[in-house]
């Protein structure tokens, strides 16, 4: 069993470790080291899964916490009892999509013993043999299955933890739906325990099926020609999306990106978002990259909601309203697109909001709005750019250039 400390004095030189997270897996106490069994048989209260008190009992001596639900007050009971001594039981490594990750953002990690055990990742891999760098892993507890749409690509391998026994046949029929119903599952049940088993079946066989409630889905994908793939990198093709023709197209979009210039754990603000095209791309291009979706057509801000969900990142959160006055309680940006009705006032209102070593484009194709951003450059500098695109289109018999509206983009970065 792995252990983290920290030979960190508190006040008076004592060591002030007042919490134990001890990481128990399927086969329960049998798996636990020494100090994982004495953390748990000292502590005055002991925090847990219902299937994780169950699985310690024998050891457990003081006042047992089975988590409250909703889980939202669970913390703060936690750290109420600061001082006594608590044991908070996970699920194999607490570090690892766990709670004690959450802990550790409210208390000091010097107050901290951690034991970890493995984690269904690791136990899933050394079950099929897998290399678990090669694998894109993901937890699917508590969250949309539509996560998992950005890693369907042929020839990979996905592990994904999920919620219970019917979100293997939900994500079966969600592969079909896209093209990937030739893709192989390995469904695993309650590893590491007495009751494990690995079941392996075609995604149509999957459907049908209803699993144990402690599963873990491995995938092996495959695909027909015509899946929906979504593809690495920037300018998806309009296809991908729904929209009335509000969208900035795919190779306009490649270049915002590139003006964009995304860093992990950033927040984008996309005022004007007509389908959502710059947001769901900015959250694809990584897990930590968060997005607010501002538009004030009705009928659009459902349409951006929708295609957050068909392209892989339900988490983009989208705002019907007008901008600025929308983004009024919205945490402070690290990067604002504004690819649709530009003034002068939203301009001003946003540059005061963006942070420092920001990054602000705006795209514009009319003169009127044309005219502002050129009194921004004036007065602030950035970068202009005229984009201009032509597809080959059919005239008559023959084949052509047809050009589409030129774009005019600003771009700037705050000091």
């Amino acid at each position: 069993m792995a252990m983290l400390s920290s030979s960190k004095p508190a006040a008076g030189g004592a060591i002030a470790k007042w919490l134990a997270i001890v990481g128990i897996g399927e086969d329960g106490i049998a798996g636990l080291g020494t100090e994982a069994r004495r953390a748990i048989e000292s502590a005055e209260f002991v925090f847990g899964g219902r299937r994780h008190l169950e699985l310690a009992a024998a050891l457990i001596r003081g006042e047992v916490r089975p988590w409250p639900t909703p889980f939202d007050n669970a913390i703060a009971e936690v750290l109420a009892l600061r001082g006594h001594a608590v044991c908070v039981l996970a699920t194999g490594d607490p570090f690892h999509f766990g709670v004690g990750a959450v802990l550790a953002r409210h208390a000091d990690i010097t107050e901290m013993s951690v034991f970890s055990s493995p984690s269904a990742f690791s136990l899933a891999a050394s079950r099929l043999g897998w290399a678990i760098q090669d694998c894109d892993i993901l937890s699917l507890h508590g969250r949309p299955i539509d996560l998992i749409r950005p890693f369907l690509h042929p020839r990979r391998r996905i592990i994904a933890l999920t919620s219970d026994g019917k979100a293997p046949a939900l994500l079966a029929q969600l592969l079909i739906n896209e093209g990937f119903g030739a893709s192989l599952f390995h469904i695993l049940e309650a590893l590491g325990g007495p009751n494990e088993a690995i079941l392996t079946l075609s995604a149509e066989a999957i459907r049908t099926t209803e699993s144990a409630p402690l599963n873990v889905v491995a995938i092996e994908v495959d695909s027909v020609a015509s899946a929906r793939v979504l593809p690495l990198g920037n300018g998806l093709a309009d296809t991908f999306f729904e929209h009335d023709g509000q969208i900035t197209k795919r190779e306009v979009r490649a270049i915002t990106m590139s003006a964009l210039a995304p860093r992990r754990g950033e927040l984008l603000w996309d005022i004007g978002a007509g389908s959502g095209s710059v947001a769901i791309e900015w959250m694809l291009l990584n897990p930590s990259l968060r997005a607010i979706a501002v538009e004030r057509n009705k009928t659009r801000a459902e349409r951006i909601r929708q295609n957050a969900t068909s392209c892989g990142v339900p988490d983009l959160k989208v705002i019907e309203g007008e901008a600025p006055e929308a983004l009024a309680d919205s945490p402070q940006p690290d990067a604002i697109f504004i690819g649709g009705g530009a003034n002068s006032e939203m301009i001003e209102a946003v540059v005061s909001d963006l942070r420092h070593g920001g990054r602000l484009v705006v795209n514009c194709v009319t003169l009127e709005t044309e005219e502002i951003i050129l009194s921004y450059y004036a007065r602030l500098g950035g970068e202009l750019t005229r984009i201009g695109i032509e597809r080959a289109a059919p005239i008559g018999s023959k084949t052509g250039w047809r050009a589409a509206m030129p774009i005019t983009q600003w771009s700037w970065s705050k000091p």
